[in-house]
């Protein structure tokens, strides 16, 4: 297998125009993501076309979709090939490449979305495990199998609902980091907003209330002590700043948190909360199936990495999440698009990518199945977007909601309300079995898919 890795990091790197065309190299859950120092010079069209690349995106880096597991692997084979090339010095080129970048995607969407990405994207792995044993506990109390009032379920419930209590301080650090001030300070700033102490507050004759303004609260208060912490650091001796900086940016955030931040953050919360409650309250199944059927889109744009304060904040104002399942549909759509196509081609390629794809795409990463099968293809792309319609416009009819947020496809069971977990099973099946029946019937001929051979 390692020397499988090998070849294939081999065959991507030649194509990529060689070592000495690489500035930069990284890798997330499903991607290698390269800087190359000319875009120009990569045969983009061969790389597609490598076995075991699922899909290439072009961003401001290349990232070549490889799959969950087996990236890690190939990147690591990556490098190797690149330290004994001996041929860049890679921290001189990422720099370079760096300030062009930074000129050619400062555009205030871009910007934002990985602002917002930085800060929680780190958060994801904490809020899977917490989630998962907070809904598996769940389901085992109430099927009966454990007493509530064990020690055992006590402890349980404790170790998976820790990380919700105090999720505003873990938001806080990010989100001051990212925003070039202090980690402890931005935490401090989340403790601001969720100090149970704050209810003994009386403001302009109302009583603050522990919490309010949510992870939106958080969000001012934390990059706010950010953007304190450098202004006041410019006039404090060097001697002095470890003392009078961070009490300065405190005592100024503290106050302007408990004045405006939140009061605002909790107003935008309701907004958003109520704002989109209302939408599935008024739409029901028709805005199931336009939120469930929009969802494939926004994960190609990258929007959708925008959603998971908005997931957190429906949580925290209502104590679940309606909007997770119904979007949680996109996934499934294209997972019965993809066994569609399976059943139909005759090309052993495309059989190879779909089957190296569906496990990954079974348990909600779907990326693989996006970039690498439906998208491409085209019209398969659409006819998962209307399997994903239905199976969302299903999960709205029901109200199926879950406790937490994480990662999509079968996992997600552990998180809805045990009660409904057979019905956000019924609705993951429907959209595998539209996204199947469009898919097959109007989405897909061998033609389509020459880049195949």
């Amino acid at each position: 297998m390692s020397g499988e890795n090998h070849v294939l990091a081999q065959k991507i790197l030649e194509q990529l125009g060689g070592p000495a065309n690489i500035a930069a190299y990284t890798h997330c859950m499903t991607r290698l993501r390269v800087t190359p120092v000319n875009f120009a010079v990569v045969d983009k069209e061969a790389i597609k076309k490598i076995a075991g690349v699922l899909g290439l995106v072009e961003d401001e880096t290349l990232q070549i979709i490889i799959g969950p597991g087996k990236v890690n692997k190939v990147t690591e084979a990556f490098g190797k090939l690149l330290s004994s090339s001996g041929e860049v010095n890679l921290e001189e080129l990422a720099a370079q490449k760096k300030s062009e970048l930074k000129a050619k995607n400062a555009t205030p969407v871009k910007l934002f979305l990985r602002k917002i990405a930085n800060i929680f994207i780190p958060l994801i792995p904490a809020l899977v495990a917490s989630g998962l044993i907070t809904g598996i506990t769940k389901a085992v109390v109430q099927g009966g199998w454990l007493a509530a009032e064990s020690q055992f379920a006590l402890i349980l419930t404790v170790i998976g609902g820790g990380l919700f209590t105090y999720l505003g301080i873990l938001v806080g650090i990010n989100a001051a980091k990212e925003f070039g001030g202090s980690p402890a300070l931005g935490g401090v700033a989340g403790i601001l907003i969720i100090n149970p102490s704050v209810a003994g507050i009386t403001l302009f004759g109302e009583e603050l209330l522990p919490g309010r303004g949510g992870l939106i609260g958080v969000l001012f208060a934390a990059i706010f002590i950010a953007i304190v912490e450098k202004h006041v650091r410019r006039f404090v001796p060097q001697s002095l700043d470890i003392i009078i900086t961070p009490t300065v940016a405190l005592l100024i955030t503290g106050i302007i948190t408990y004045l405006v931040f939140m009061p605002i953050g909790g107003i935008i919360s309701d907004g958003i909360t109520k704002g989109l409650l209302a939408v599935l309250d008024m739409g029901g199944v028709v805005a199931g199936f336009v939120l469930g059927a929009a969802f494939l889109p926004l994960v190609v744009t990258g929007l959708h990495q925008g959603l998971t304060p908005v997931h957190l904040e429906i949580i925290n104002a209502i104590g679940d999440d309606p909007l997770l399942p119904i979007l949680a549909m996109g996934g499934a759509g294209q997972v019965g698009a993809a066994f569609a196509i399976y059943l139909k081609t005759k090309k052993t390629r495309l059989k190879r990518a779909i089957g190296g794809s569906l496990p990954s795409g079974l348990l909600g990463i779907g990326e693989p199945l996006i970039f690498g099968v439906t998208l491409p293809l085209g019209r398969p792309f659409l006819t998962a977007c209307l399997g994903a319609g239905i199976g969302g416009a299903f999960q709205a009819y029901f109200k199926v909601a879950t406790i937490a947020v994480g990662v999509s496809g079968l996992p997600l069971s552990f998180l809805v309300h045990a009660e409904q977990i057979l019905l956000y099973l019924a609705g993951l099946i429907i959209a595998y079995a539209a996204g199947f029946a469009f898919t097959f019937l109007f989405g897909y001929k061998d033609e389509m898919a020459s880049e195949f051979e």
